[in-house]
């Protein structure tokens, strides 16, 4: 198994329009990531939270989720929900997912055969790395 990764999508408004489902389809068929498992999370006004498998969802909704390559394990428990819905916005939604990047099973196969071993590894969301650009590219002038 290559690298796993998880993460949580809000919607304000509670606004999920499906149109995540098409972008999941083109990268579990390519081979990029696989799903290991998705969950929607829905917190009303009141601060109520319900949450649904996808398995769960209506037809209609489940359906725009057909071309996705997932297998679906279940891995949430009702800790994970409660955690992530507590960061939740009242009248919102949310997605949570754990994909495996299946495109670096090869690169994780290559250190391995080269006798490396990964010492340290972190996603650093795409606003830290455009700041930190900025800013050098400020230092240079």
């Amino acid at each position: 198994m290559g690298p796993c990764e998880f993460m949580v999508v809000e919607f304000p408004g509670r606004q999920f329009n499906g149109a995540l489902a098409p972008e999941l389809a083109k990268i579990t068929n390519a081979g990029t990531i696989r799903v290991i498992d998705l969950v929607f999370v829905q917190k009303d006004a009141d601060g109520n939270v319900t949450a649904t498998e996808l398995s769960d969802l209506p037809e209609a909704q489940r359906a725009l989720f057909d071309e996705v390559d997932a297998e679906i394990d279940d891995l949430f428990n009702e800790e994970d929900i409660a955690i992530e819905a507590a960061k939740l916005e009242p009248n919102s939604a949310s997605v949570m997912v754990v994909f495996e990047h299946v495109w670096a099973i090869g690169l994780r196969d290559a250190i391995v055969a080269s006798g490396g071993r990964v010492i340290d590894d972190q996603l650093v969301p795409a606003p830290i790395v455009e700041a930190a650009l900025e800013a050098a590219r400020a230092a240079v002038g």
